[in-house]
């Protein structure tokens, strides 16, 4: 009644007005100013919505949905934990992190940097003077002289260096492990969210997963040093990477004609021919052939030596080349056709009156007391010998680094495969079949999935907001929408 007196008396004393005043025509016009305010905040006020929304559908994932069927629950889990673990190994896991090297990476830096850097650093002579080398020689030829050049010690001495790649290698292994332990904390941020939902089950996954690794870590560090005893087994003198001979031999003639020309005096008087120490060297490369060692062919070369640097006036040996029946005129051909086969062990020569050269007679009277006799330590060594002796001591360091380069490169190459095999991929390929063998059991799984006491009422108030927010989001849309006068 009373807007309806309101109406009758503006039309009665304000005819003009009266259509744009009264109690209605304000209602109207607030209601139009305020929509009109909603709409030019809406922007922004949608913008606001739609991040509360975000924030909260978040929080309410980190709870999770509360769990109906338990046993499927911890199923799930337990897959998902075992793919985002071995997505960080081989680099697809969807989050990858960008401020350090962590899973198959770092194994890779690992294998690739950290241990190869460290072997390269090994030097082949390391720990191994010339004086134990030489040691090692006149140890290894007992009281025989040093006529052949002693296998036994370039043995014994290359593997001393091969021992040193072990503890490398076993560090390259516990390397490993501690990466793969690592990744456990860091193997997707889902599965982290549930590990902290349910911290108990996330205690056993990672008991698990350390048990696995620490069954597997005995077999690989047995691997490793298995690969190491399998080169100091059998030292391959054959391998086709090892020392040519021809290196040898080339190396062989430059310091012998040196040895000849600087330490024997009748050299000096009358000098040789310098090819005769390359015909000899030639000849028996063609006599001994593919089936020749280097040691035994070295050891034949240092034979004929002194008989080349002793004078003039010495016979030949019988076994000598020089010896040997022509053939054809040639004297190539006269070392070919020898009078008995080659043998490696040669007949001592007969022993024919001569005079002796000063340096004998000088060691007579030395032994027969004429003259001081020098008391020195057991490394004394006389003349040509100490040069050979010394020579040899040169043949066996190239021999020592020639194989270490070969054992160093295989033992780099194949740690690595072993890790990858007995450690590694055994892991990937057992890790989720080792968690449902220990985890998924029906009288575990209550007390696993067991969430804290305020997890529900968190998760309850979260989807309230959450609902909430979706309806007002819902709102603004028909608010957009509406035709406004």
């Amino acid at each position: 009644d009373s807007l309806k007196d309101e109406a009758t008396y503006l039309q009665r004393k304000y005819p003009t007005i009266a259509s744009r005043n009264g109690t209605p025509y304000l209602a109207k016009t607030l209601n139009r100013l305020l929509m009109h305010h909603i709409r030019d905040c809406l922007p922004e006020l949608k913008v606001r919505v739609n991040v509360m929304i975000s924030q909260f559908q978040s929080l309410l994932n980190s709870y999770g949905e509360d769990v109906s069927d338990k046993s499927q629950t911890l199923l799930q889990i337990i897959t998902k934990f075992a793919s985002a673990y071995c997505s960080t190994i081989e680099g697809t896991a969807r989050n990858i992190e960008t401020t350090e090297l962590c899973g198959g990476a770092r194994i890779c830096y690992i294998f690739h940097e950290t241990f190869g850097r460290t072997l390269d650093s090994i030097h082949p002579l390391v720990g191994l003077s010339r004086m134990d080398i030489l040691t090692a020689i006149r140890n290894a030829t007992g009281p025989r002289p040093a006529l052949f050049v002693p296998e036994v010690s370039f043995e014994l001495l290359v593997k001393r260096q091969i021992r040193r790649l072990e503890d490398p290698s076993q560090r390259c292994v516990e390397l490993v492990h501690e990466e793969m332990q690592r990744i456990v904390q860091h193997c997707g941020t889902e599965v982290q969210q549930e590990m902290q939902r349910f911290p108990r089950l996330h205690q056993r996954i990672v008991d698990v997963v350390t048990q696995l690794l620490r069954t597997r870590l005995p077999a690989t560090n047995s691997m490793v040093e298995n690969l190491v005893a399998i080169e100091l087994a059998y030292i391959n003198t054959k391998h086709p990477d090892f020392h040519r001979e021809a290196a040898l031999v080339s190396g062989l003639l430059k310091s012998t004609d040196g040895i000849v020309e600087d330490h024997s005096p009748m050299f000096r008087q009358k000098p040789r021919p310098t090819s005769t120490v390359a015909t000899i060297i030639k000849l028996l490369l063609r006599q001994m052939g593919e089936r020749g060692s280097v040691l035994v062919l070295l050891a034949k070369i240092f034979e004929h030596v002194p008989a080349i640097t002793d004078g003039q006036d010495r016979s030949p040996p019988q076994n000598n080349f020089d010896s040997a029946p022509q053939v054809n005129g040639s004297p190539e051909n006269k070392a070919l056709t020898p009078q008995k086969p080659v043998n490696l062990l040669p007949e001592v020569p007969s022993q024919t009156s001569r005079k002796l050269s000063d340096r004998e007679q000088h060691d007579c009277d030395v032994i027969g007391g004429r003259e001081h006799v020098y008391q020195k330590s057991n490394k004394v060594v006389d003349g040509i010998c100490m040069m050979q002796l010394n020579h040899m001591g040169d043949l066996v360091e190239r021999l020592i680094k020639s194989y270490f380069y070969i054992v160093r490169k295989s033992i780099k190459d194949s740690v690595p495969k072993a890790v990858m095999h007995f450690l590694v991929n055994y892991v990937k390929d057992n890790l989720q079949s080792e968690l449902v063998t220990h985890l998924y059991k029906s009288d575990q799984a209550e007390s696993l999935l067991n969430e804290s006491e305020h997890i529900a009422q968190r998760r309850r108030e979260a989807a309230d907001m959450l609902k909430a927010l979706q309806r007002a989001g819902q709102i603004i849309s028909e608010i957009r929408e509406t035709h406004m006068w």
